[in-house]
């Protein structure tokens, strides 16, 4: 767990030169530190570290320095208190909820959020008698309903997965003040190069460190950064349960942060281009990405989001069918499950990621048998379109 208060530069002078403290080696770039525990000068600096009375690293499942390192940066990037790093994304959710909710208390959520969210919320945490009420996002209104004398958390993405649906992160800040809620935010669509929840009134942020932070398909992570007295709650129970990030993991990532804004605008500046070819295809029902006028949160994406991120979701005329003669047909990008690579990805959500979702509960999140989820990469833009184009083609 890590504490940052310093002056603060650039997104990405912050990014390049976070760096933990050199070794008699003076090396330029940060080593990695592949060692399980770390050994000390006397029995007193041993007793004190064990005791919290020092900084001195203990065991790599509760701090590291290229951990350290990372949650310094994203601290940074998302302007919080503190942070904790995770094994994986679901890590970050699952250990974030299981530290701050005890037996009895209650979950508001957005109603789209990714599939596994679902399942902790529909099936783990209720062993414990926390329950979990979903909300519209495009009914606000209706919000202030869901809120019982024990609700302690407001939980929600922005953008969605894989819906890409907007929520007014300003007005959740409103909200959640208003009824004392802890406000979380999943801030993985947007990375905190384009968004950063926390200056809405976020209490804690998380993110999937495999999608956009790595950006290249290679490691697991994930982090919660937001207020020290909260991430104090979270490392207490991470430090005993073991989710913690690998040191390697933690190093690649924090490299990869280094070139995160610069990918983030080749990634927005692409997606948009083919945003806009799908919205003028004539084998396109409907086409939601954040910086399209016709999104109807258009207006707030702009006023939020620096630019509108590297996911777009399309309807295929046609439905399930086409959907799956498109995928079949597909020749540049790749077919998996992942997002945030350097190549671009297309994904078939309804049998995939929100498989495990009963048809009715991928209908109430806008998961229709012909949404298709595209994660834009790195590649030429042109190539990116002529392989989707074609596949739209033999898909009809």
């Amino acid at each position: 767990m890590i504490l940052m208060k310093e002056e603060k530069k650039q997104f990405e002078t912050e990014a390049i030169r976070t760096q933990i403290e050199g070794t008699h080696a003076q090396e330029h770039s940060t080593p990695m530190y592949l060692t399980s525990s770390f050994t000390y000068e006397d029995a007193e600096e041993m007793r004190a570290a064990f005791a919290g009375e020092n900084e001195k690293n203990i065991y790599s499942r509760f701090s590291n320095p290229n951990l350290q390192e990372f949650v310094d940066k994203v601290c940074k990037m998302e302007n919080a208190e503190a942070g904790y790093a995770f094994a994986s994304g679901m890590a970050a959710i699952f250990s974030t909820f299981a530290a701050l909710l005890s037996s009895g208390d209650h979950i508001i959520s957005c109603r789209s959020i990714f599939g596994s969210t679902h399942t902790v919320f529909g099936k783990i945490l209720p062993k414990w008698k926390i329950d979990t009420t979903y909300v519209d996002i495009d009914n606000t209104s209706d919000w202030d309903k869901a809120v019982q004398p024990n609700s302690k958390i407001l939980y929600v993405e922005t953008p969605t997965n894989p819906a890409v649906d907007i929520i007014d992160l300003e007005w959740l800040g409103h909200f959640a003040k208003k009824h004392n809620l802890i406000l979380v935010v999943d801030n993985c669509f947007a990375t905190p190069y384009l968004q950063q929840p926390i200056q809405y009134g976020a209490d804690l942020v998380i993110h999937s460190a495999t999608k956009f932070m790595d950006g290249q398909g290679r490691v697991m992570g994930g982090v919660t950064v937001g207020k020290k007295e909260l991430i104090d709650e979270i490392y207490a129970f991470s430090r005993s349960t073991g989710p913690a990030l690998s040191a390697f993991n933690a190093w690649v990532i924090s490299k990869s942060l280094e070139t995160l804004a610069v990918r983030m605008d080749r990634h927005s500046e692409n997606a948009l281009k083919l945003a806009e070819f799908l919205e003028s295809s004539e084998f396109v029902e409907w086409v939601k990405y954040p910086f399209l006028k016709s999104h109807p949160m258009y207006e707030v994406a702009k006023k939020q989001m620096k630019s509108g991120g590297a996911m777009v979701a399309f309807g295929i005329k046609g439905g399930l069918e086409s959907g799956r003669t498109f995928l079949n047909n597909i020749k540049i990008c790749s077919l998996t499950a992942n997002l945030g690579d350097s190549r671009t990805i297309v994904t078939h959500p309804s049998s995939t990621t929100h498989a495990k979702l009963s048809e009715e509960e991928r209908m109430k999140v806008g998961i229709t048998p012909e949404l298709i989820r595209v994660s834009v990469g790195l590649e030429h833009i042109t190539d990116i379109i002529t392989d989707i184009e074609q596949a739209l083609k033999a898909a009809q």
